[in-house]
């Protein structure tokens, strides 16, 4: 073997061990945010009878614990125990798409300080956001007048009522829970920090090692035949746009978490291995992929209401994707506000910081608190 190709594969190596790092920090920011808002998420899931304010309950809520995974799952139970109604359920599910997209948008910030990389990074990880808000612009009035997506899963319900609960374990969760908890066991028993300290300890933990992870993977991978790694993606997501949805569900399905699918693509654009087109399609797939869990969560409750409100998850993403994305109009104005935001945080960064806080936790946390101060 040639003195190239070994250093090829030791860097090959170092960016497993650093994509490795990546997700730990993302488990790590999950955790530390669960840590802050469960039992907050919890009591906000309960607390509305506005469908509109549930709408950015559902985001604000996704927010907090970094999972639409975790948000519709708790949506699943408290609709199973009558405590919620699938009426109020359904615009829930829709915030939580949104809210899902916060995590691959503070995993693009970690290229703030690379002014290049931080305008694609910042383009590829919104577009998702993008798309979603497009889709909930068109579903959540059009559901609230005709009650579509409830009468289609009340169908889809009927078929699958019976079927049994399937426990799925994510191989990602797996091999980075060991670290994650070791982490968290570090701060909270063996230090013996308060939980509020220790929480906020561990998202610091995980945003320093995200920004190095993040730091050295572009080097790295910039450094390994770049061209020729960027010709293969291309080549393979060009094939067609159904292979990159079909990857980005397979995928998601697999890892059970589109917040990580999505968030290992934004090195890739950053470093503008691959571009914000080809990447698109693999979030759609993601979106669809991320609704596996409430479903298989649904079904182990055995409840008819718990599995329709779990496949209001599934058809509203799968309308998006179907009905939504192949119209060129509609798959355009999501690809062009994502390029605008990155022009506008390529000229001033604070505009990125502005989104995000603005999006998902300052909007929501507002018109939330205006509806409770009118009741």
């Amino acid at each position: 073997m040639t003195k190239e190709k070994v250093t090829s594969w030791v860097k090959l190596i170092l960016v497993l061990i650093l994509v490795y790092f990546f997700l730990v920090s993302i488990g790590l920011m999950s955790a530390s945010f669960k840590g802050f808002g469960k039992k907050f998420a919890e009591a906000l899931l309960s607390s509305t009878s506005n469908p509109f304010i549930a709408l950015f309950i559902g985001i604000l809520a996704t927010s907090l614990v970094q999972s639409s995974s975790t948000t519709t799952s708790i949506v699943v139970g408290m609709v199973a125990s009558g405590v919620l109604s699938i009426q109020f359920a359904i615009p829930i599910m829709m915030g939580a798409n949104i809210g899902t997209t916060v995590t691959n948008t503070l995993v693009s910030l970690g290229h703030i300080t690379r002014k290049e990389e931080f305008k694609r990074a910042i383009a590829g990880a919104t577009v998702h956001d993008f798309f979603n808000l497009i889709c909930v612009a068109i579903m959540f009035p059009l559901n609230l007048m005709t009650g579509f997506l409830e009468k289609m899963a009340t169908w889809l319900a009927d078929i699958f009522v019976n079927a049994g609960g399937i426990k799925f374990t994510s191989p990602i969760k797996v091999i980075t829970k060991p670290l994650i908890n070791f982490i968290k066991h570090f701060f909270l028993d063996t230090i013996e920090l308060q939980p509020k300290l220790a929480y906020s300890m561990i998202l610091l933990v995980s945003i320093i090692i995200l920004f190095l992870a993040l730091y050295f993977i572009v080097k790295v991978m910039k450094s390994l035949v770049i061209e020729k790694t960027e010709i293969a993606l291309n080549n393979v997501l060009k094939q067609s746009a159904h292979l990159g949805i079909l990857a980005g569900l397979i995928f998601t399905v697999i890892v059970q978490s589109s917040s990580i699918t999505t968030s290992l693509l934004i090195p890739l654009i950053g470093a503008g291995i691959i571009n914000l087109e080809l990447a698109f399609p693999v979030t759609m797939g993601a979106n669809i992929g991320t609704t596996t869990t409430a479903i298989l969560a649904s079904f182990a409750t055995g409840n008819v209401a718990a599995i329709t409100i779990a496949f209001v998850h599934f058809l509203f993403n799968i309308i998006g994707v179907v009905f939504i994305y192949p119209i060129k109009i509609f798959r355009k104005i999501p690809i062009k506000l994502a390029l605008s935001l990155g022009e506008l945080a390529d000229k001033n960064r604070f505009y990125a910081l502005l989104y995000v806080l603005g999006m998902f936790f300052i909007v929501p946390v507002i018109l939330i608190t205006i509806s409770k101060l009118l009741k």
